[in-house]
């Protein structure tokens, strides 16, 4: 296993009957941020939870920044920041009590713990609202005071469960730059979301799970995409347009004011959009009608286009 980063191999957890997680292996380098995607009950927050040293697997091996986090928890818990879905705070405690009392829980001096409570406010957007109490947040503030609560000890590897959920815009692209900043300082962040339109903006990899199990995307290059394309001038007919890229009628979608057409990777995608410009047809946009992981996550709910990570 590597000596940083994230690292598990054949990870399962079950629940009585459930086996929530199969076998996971995968790896998060240092200097990246990897994405976890996968459907409703694939597993990812289980999986997560036992990265976290919250939960033991039954079998398989973590290692978290080189640290086993079944034999060693503490340890691992100290290079770890971990926000989970939930704020999980005392309602009573204000968002700057909460900082504190974190820091202190691991072991910063109450000067220190303050000091860090007050920059990671500020850092997040919370700063006016310090002395408001956890139970009064709004979802999306409450997010902003979690991924503060995970920050507090300057952690080496982040593990983040649906960190843009319920913020609004600017706290996303807020998130999305520290979250690069974090990485670009040699750091380790696995992050899950179903914003699958913001991880594609985030992150450089991604670990698909389907029915608990790591699986393999089927490959860029020979997936067909939807691309979208808008036109300057009168719109060609179905038929004409069709006729350019030597395709049936039937095969070019209308979504409003564009043209939806599909291609099998970028390279024909590229030689349709000069095929279609070699037909005078004045072409104003083009570009993918959806993201690399969105289509990835409908293909996972397909068997046949995913294999094991492991093959």
């Amino acid at each position: 296993m590597t000596s940083t980063g994230i690292v598990a191999s054949d990870v399962t957890r079950s629940f009585g009957p459930v086996q929530a997680v199969r076998g996971a292996t995968f790896v998060a380098e240092p200097g990246r941020v990897t994405g976890l995607v996968g459907p409703n009950g694939a597993g990812k927050t289980t999986l997560l939870l036992m990265l976290a040293s919250l939960l033991r697997p039954d079998s398989g091996a973590i290692s978290i920044h080189g640290i086993d986090p079944v034999e060693d928890p503490a340890a691992a818990r100290s290079v770890l920041g971990w926000m989970p879905d939930a704020l999980g705070a005392w309602g009573a405690l204000t968002a700057r009590e909460t900082l504190v009392m974190t820091g202190r829980l691991y072991g910063m001096t109450k000067a220190d713990a303050a000091a860090r409570a007050s920059a990671l406010l500020d850092h997040v957007g919370l700063g006016p609202l310090a002395s408001a109490p956890a139970r009064v947040l709004s979802r999306g503030q409450k997010q902003r005071l979690g991924l503060a609560r995970a920050l507090v000890h300057d952690p080496q590897v982040l593990l983040l469960d649906e960190p843009a959920s319920g913020l609004d815009p600017q706290a996303r692209i807020d998130l999305r730059r520290l979250l690069r900043g974090f990485a670009a300082a040699g750091r380790t962040v696995l992050v899950s979301s179903h914003v699958l339109a913001e991880l594609e903006e985030l992150v450089d990899d991604a670990v698909f799970l389907r029915d608990g199990a790591s699986v393999a995307a089927p490959s860029a290059s020979a997936a067909v995409r939807p691309w979208r394309l808008r036109v300057w001038g009168e719109p060609p007919t179905p038929v004409a347009f069709a006729a350019a890229l030597g395709r049936r009628p039937q095969d070019i979608g209308r979504d409003r004011d564009a043209f939806v057409v599909g291609f099998a990777g970028e390279q024909d995608a590229a030689q349709g959009l000069r095929a279609i410009m070699d037909a005078g047809i004045a072409v104003t946009e083009f570009a993918p009608a959806v993201g690399r992981l969105e289509q990835a996550f409908m293909d996972l709910s397909d068997p046949a286009t995913t294999r094991p990570a492991s093959e």
